[in-house]
């Protein structure tokens, strides 16, 4: 009963956090310098002052700003998020398209991250000291300090051209005809270089905090009456030490899960995967106002959740945290 008052508290807190990340969007977006009409008459070949006009006026962009943020915030309490400029289809429409695909990406890529980043810290600290700590921090320091989009491009051109093990680009084999088991393998296929790239940076900082995190609760006071007692290593190291040090670790993946979203536009636009980073990047390029608000109010949306999850999962890793 406790948890479900919580969750319902932060459902409405987040609900009005939503609204004011919305407003700060619009303001943000609006006060960036071009606009749709101007992009699309250039593109169009047609950028007289007259046609420009007509198309702020079908768009409502000649309207005053507080006007424009009036009708943008009844709509989206409606739950509509507008049409967008360029491809003319709602923009709803278009995100739940692409989420799916953003979600089964980063998803891989968090659950890849966590589980092996968490599993090479623990081994790190138990071998303090040895050519394993040394090995592995310097991986996580390496990883750690590459910028993704240089490691995408890398690891495309080792392993899509040197070596054609897995394919460059796409979601799934164009014109492949595949279904069933055929076509969750073939993306599957597609899901190897794009979801490792993306898990490397944060397995590194996941490696790196489980080591530090382990290291600090192993010189406590309680871990070392436990000892005391005669309890089995292995028991020491579940139930005292590493159960105690996935607090940090949990905090900062719950951080970084909601930004694995955002983050993913760099691997999106590198291996031309059809996720919301990608409609993101494209929307910042045509200024599509609808199409960015909208993906932006998602990824923040998709946050909020995972820092909810993240707030309960505490419980479970020490039932000694009472949610508030």
């Amino acid at each position: 009963m406790d948890k479900l008052k919580f969750v319902l508290r932060r459902l409405l807190l987040g609900i009005g956090t939503l609204l004011l990340i919305a407003v700060m969007n619009f303001l943000l977006i609006r006060a960036a310098p071009g606009d749709p009409a101007t992009v699309m008459a250039g593109e169009t070949g047609a950028a007289d002052e007259i046609f420009v006009q007509q198309l702020r006026e079908r768009f409502d962009l000649d309207k005053p700003l507080p006007r424009q943020l009036t009708t943008y915030l009844k709509i989206l309490v409606k739950g509509d998020m507008g049409m967008s400029y360029r491809q003319e289809q709602p923009v709803l429409q278009l995100i739940v398209e692409r989420l799916p695909a953003t979600l089964l990406l980063t998803g891989s890529a968090f659950v890849l991250s966590l589980l092996f980043g968490v599993s090479l810290g623990v081994l790190a600290s138990i071998r303090v000291g040895t050519w394993k700590d040394g090995a592995i921090s310097l991986l996580a320091t390496l990883f750690y300090a590459m910028p993704i989009y240089w490691l995408a491009v890398i690891a495309v051109l080792v392993f899509a051209v040197w070596l054609p093990w897995f394919p460059a680009f796409g979601f799934e084999t164009v014109g492949g005809g595949h279904s069933g088991l055929a076509r969750a393998l073939d993306i599957a296929h597609h899901m190897v270089l794009p979801t490792l790239v993306l898990a490397m940076f944060y397995m590194a900082v996941y490696a790196r905090m489980t080591r530090a995190s382990m290291l600090e609760v192993a010189d406590q006071e309680f871990v070392k009456a436990a000892r005391a007692k005669g309890l089995p290593p292995g028991r020491v190291l579940r139930a005292h030490v590493l159960r105690n040090a996935l607090l940090p670790v949990v905090t900062l993946a719950g951080l970084q899960a909601g930004a694995m979203v955002g983050g993913a536009v760099l691997i999106e636009t590198v291996f031309a995967w059809p996720g919301i980073g990608r409609l993101l990047f494209d929307a910042l390029a045509q200024r599509d106002y609808s199409l960015l608000l909208g993906t932006f109010l998602v990824t923040a949306a998709l946050a909020i959740a995972v820092n909810v999850m993240t707030d309960l999962i505490y419980t479970v890793v020490d039932p000694r945290i009472a949610l508030s």
